[in-house]
């Protein structure tokens, strides 16, 4: 009985992973074109294998360019439907940063960003950005004349009944 139950909990998390499961997905996954990590990060930031910048700005993308949203998993959904989740960004250059973003296969409003103050002008930033909807996403990063560009699926899991 307990293997039967051991392998009944993993084909419902190879299901929840694969996105079988998937409420609100579409055909974006297959024509969402995901940033790939390039190994690149401001000067004295350690890369990994989610890095993606350049000498003047840098973040880290979820793997395999998927934003998804699972039930106690990473990320919120705000009371509007929104998804919010954080992404650490670093700066190489000094100014504020300024998250922009739009959605690339269908209609919905411009994702908001949350960006907190008391990180000072260079080096780690926090923020949350907020996607409202699902789908795929083109997000940028700017400080001062620098910016980064990278497209990201937003998916969201829906929950056993």
């Amino acid at each position: 009985m307990l293997r039967l139950a051991a392998a009944a909990f993993s084909a419902l998390a190879l299901l929840s992973v694969s996105g079988a499961w998937a409420g609100e997905h579409t055909s974006a996954a297959a024509s969402c074109a995901v940033t790939k990590p390039n190994g690149k990060m401001p000067a004295g930031v350690a890369v990994n294998s989610d890095s993606y910048g350049s000498d003047a700005l840098g973040t880290l993308l979820w793997p395999q360019g998927k934003v998804v949203f699972v039930p106690g998993g990473s990320g919120f959904i705000l009371e509007d439907g929104s998804l919010s989740m954080k992404f650490p960004w670093w700066r190489g250059v000094t100014g504020k940063l300024t998250i922009t973003g739009r959605r690339l296969d269908g209609a919905a409003p411009p994702l908001r960003a949350r960006i907190p103050g008391g990180y000072g002008d260079t080096g780690f930033q926090a923020s949350g950005i907020i996607f409202p909807t699902t789908g795929c996403w083109e997000v940028t990063g700017s400080v001062g004349e620098a910016s980064l560009t990278f497209v990201t699926l937003v998916e969201r899991v829906a929950s056993a009944k």
